[in-house]
């Protein structure tokens, strides 16, 4: 049985909710991502500094993907742009303005 209790932050404005579990059941509260062909997602690619000191980093978001899947198209991204790259929050980062190069990329797969 989950218990979940919202806690809403008046200094930071966040909503935070706080779950306590009484079993160790991981597979009650896993959620299956249903993963969706290339054609089919709406993906947003913009360059971006904000929070990185002034480096240009590439992020690609809007990924309905399991992680293996986007795992390994952060490798091929970077392999392709010749830069380095992670993958953070569902979202991919690679390093530099590849702007329309990964838009050529995302459209061939």
């Amino acid at each position: 049985m989950i218990t979940a209790l919202s806690i809403y932050s008046c200094i930071s404005n966040k909503s935070f909710v706080c779950r306590e579990f009484d079993n160790d059941n991981s597979a009650d509260t896993e959620r299956p991502i249903s993963e969706l062909p290339p054609q089919q997602q709406n993906l947003k690619v913009q360059a971006s500094r904000k929070g990185r000191k002034g480096k240009t980093v590439t992020v690609v978001s809007g990924f309905q993907a399991k992680l293996e899947t986007l795992a390994d198209l952060v490798k091929q991204l970077k392999t392709q742009c010749g830069t380095g790259g992670t993958l953070k929050d569902n979202e991919i980062e690679i390093q530099g303005e590849h702007k329309q190069k990964i838009v050529d990329i995302l459209t061939k797969l």
